[in-house]
C-alpha cells in the first residue's frame, strides 16, 4: 500500500516534524506540501535537515491537488482546516487536523474560546478525537480526525487511569504543566525571543487557556460527568518537551496505583509507565512519539501525583497525527514511528 499524502501549512515546526516523520514512512508518498508564503521554494532549502530525503517544493494551496490525496494533514492556524475539510471529505479524502478546528464537540464552546463561528458544525459532530489510547476503534473508521493538543495529550494520558476507575475526586483536579518554546510556533514574537525566554520561567494563561476546555471535555467523557480542573501552563527555556505534574485526591489511598497504570497502558506502544519511584525527564522523549508516566503517592497520603512527559512536537502533534494515519489505513500503529529519543 502507498498512501498519497498532502500537507497544508508545511513551514511551521509541526509541519516540518510531519515531513521528518513522513519522509521515513515506508508506505507514504508525499504528493503536495502547501505554503502561501514559500510557494516555489524547495522544502530542503528552508529545512536543510531534509536534504537528500525530500525532493519537492512548496506550492500554493490548490483544492484540486489536495483532492487527489488519500489523506491531508492540516498544520495550519486555527480556523483554516474547517474551510476546506467539507470539500475534501466529499471527495473521499481523509482529513487529520493538527489545529483545534474539530477538537471541541460544542460549536458554542468553540466560538467562545476561538472567537469565530464554526463553519462546518455537521462535520464537527462526526469528527473523531484522535487520542488512540481512548478512541482507537473510532479512529479506524473516521473521515475527520481532530489531532489532540500537546498539553491535552500529556494531561489526559496522566489522569485517565485514575478517572476511568473512579479513584479520585474529579471536582478538584490540578494540572501544572510546562512547555518548551517550540510550542508557541515558528513566528516572530517578543516573548519567545531567546533573550526574553532564556534564563526565565513563567506561567501564562492562568485565567483560562484554550486547551482547558479540550482537556476538560476528555476527562469528563472518562468520568461520565463534569470535572473540576485547574490547569496552569508555564513556559520554560527549552526547545522541545512538555512536563505535566498532575494532582488529585484519592477516595481510597490503599489501592495499587502502580499496577493500575501498568495494566491500563500495558498494551499501548507509545505510553511507557516508569518503575515506581522514578521521575521521567523531557529529554527521555525528545524526538520520539512517546509519553512516559510515573505515579507517586507522597508520604503515603491521599494525594496522588502523576508525572507525564512528551515531546510536544511528536506525541503532542506530528507523531500522534502519523499514529492516527496508520490506524486510518489499517497499518501497524508503530509504522514509521519507532525512532528512539535523542540523548543528550
Amino acid at each position: 500500500m502507498t498512501i498519497s499524502v498532502g500537507i497544508v501549512g508545511g513551514t511551521g515546526y509541526t509541519g516540518v516534524e510531519l515531513l521528518r516523520l513522513l519522509c521515513q514512512h515506508p508506505q507514504v508518498r508525499l504528493h503536495v506540501i502547501t505554503s502561501r508564503s514559500e510557494a516555489g521554494q524547495r522544502v530542503a532549502d528552508i529545512y536543510p535537515n531534509l536534504r537528500g530525503r525530500l525532493d519537492i517544493a512548496f506550492s500554493a494551496p490548490d483544492i484540486g491537488e489536495l483532492c487527489q490525496c488519500d489523506v491531508v494533514f492540516f498544520a495550519t492556524p486555527n480556523g483554516i482546516a474547517m474551510e476546506s475539510a467539507p470539500t475534501l471529505v466529499e471527495a473521499g479524502v481523509k482529513v487529520i487536523d493538527l489545529a483545534a478546528d474539530f477538537r471541541l464537540r460544542d460549536p458554542a464552546v468553540w466560538q467562545k474560546w476561538y472567537g469565530m463561528p464554526h463553519k462546518c458544525p455537521d462535520l464537527l459532530a462526526e469528527a473523531v478525537y484522535g487520542l488512540p489510547e481512548v478512541n482507537r476503534e473510532q479512529i479506524r473508521k473516521a473521515r475527520v480526525i481532530a489531532n489532540p493538543g500537546c498539553y491535552p495529550t500529556a494531561v489526559q494520558l496522566g489522569f485517565l487511569p485514575l478517572i476511568e476507575q473512579g479513584l479520585v475526586d474529579t471536582g478538584r483536579l490540578i494540572a501544572d504543566a510546562k512547555s518548551g518554546v517550540s510550542g508557541a510556533g515558528r513566528h516572530a514574537r517578543v516573548d519567545v525571543l531567546f533573550s526574553e525566554a532564556a534564563d526565565s520561567f513563567k506561567a501564562y494563561g492562568v485565567p483560562g487557556h484554550r486547551h482547558l476546555p479540550e482537556i476538560s471535555q476528555g476527562l469528563a467523557a472518562a468520568a461520565g460527568g463534569a470535572v473540576g480542573l485547574t490547569f496552569v501552563p508555564h513556559l520554560v527555556p527549552m526547545i522541545r518537551g512538555i512536563h505535566a505534574t498532575l494532582y488529585a485526591n484519592l477516595k481510597d489511598p490503599h489501592g495499587d496505583l502502580q499496577a493500575l497504570y501498568e495494566q491500563r497502558y500495558g498494551n499501548e506502544p507509545f505510553v511507557d509507565v516508569m518503575p515506581a519511584g522514578t521521575h521521567p525527564e523531557t529529554r527521555s522523549v525528545r524526538g520520539a512519539n512517546l509519553c512516559r508516566i510515573a505515579v507517586h503517592r507522597p508520604q503515603g497520603g491521599d494525594t496522588v501525583v502523576v508525572l507525564s512527559v512528551i515531546d510536544n512536537l511528536v506525541k503532542g502533534a506530528a507523531g500522534q497525527a502519523v499514529q492516527n494515519m496508520n490506524l486510518l489505513f489499517g497499518l501497524a500503529e508503530t509504522t514509521g514511528l519507532e525512532q528512539v529519543a535523542l540523548l543528550p
